[in-house]
């Protein structure tokens, strides 16, 4: 009788596995959708205090691209965009919490056609570390620089350094994601 038991169930389940496989995919896709909390919903919908002057740099509020408005509405946090004195342009982002939607600027421009080149960490005038490449399309070059703050002022380089410091509770947040891109 156990027997017979055992062997329904296993032919329940060798027919069965693949709806609970695509159940159980069909969940992890949606998992961002769901479960934001009312302190993200408030963030989201809360008017966001930009600095008005960045690096040195007197800022303009600009217009996020289309792109730029796709990727705020699932980004956790908040993300302004900015023209400097001297052409350049400011991305902040300001993340709440460790995400994976935290990528580098040259996934961004890689996604978008641009050719990347001359990737290398470099120091500002202030001795801090940034990650900068040169990005050119269609004749058009720009010089992207970017690094990732703490809420203690340690930067990173690398979004994926910081995403698993983040996680495991090595760095504290609010953090500040900040690029600057100009055209060479």
């Amino acid at each position: 009788m156990r027997e017979r038991r055992l062997a329904a169930v296993r032919r329940w389940l060798d027919e069965q596995w693949p709806r609970g496989l695509l159940a159980a995919l069909a969940a992890c896709a949606l998992w961002p959708l769901v479960g934001r909390g009312e302190a993200e919903v408030a963030a989201a919908t809360t008017p966001h205090e930009w600095p008005r002057v960045w690096q040195g740099d007197s800022l303009r509020p600009l217009a996020l691209t289309a792109v730029e408005q796709r990727f705020a509405r699932r980004f956790p946090g908040q993300i302004g965009r900015f023209a400097a004195d001297d052409g350049s342009v400011w991305v902040l982002r300001d993340v709440s919490r460790p995400t994976r939607t935290l990528h580098p600027a040259s996934d961004c421009f890689r996604g978008l056609g641009w050719r990347i080149e001359q990737a290398r960490p470099q120091r500002d005038a202030e001795a801090r570390l940034w990650r900068c490449f040169v990005a050119e399309r269609a004749g058009e070059r720009v010089r992207v620089c970017e690094r990732i703050v703490d809420a203690g002022e340690h930067g990173f380089i690398d979004a994926s350094s910081w995403y698993w410091a983040a996680l495991l509770g090595h760095t504290s947040g609010p953090w500040r994601a900040t690029t600057r891109v100009e055209a060479l």
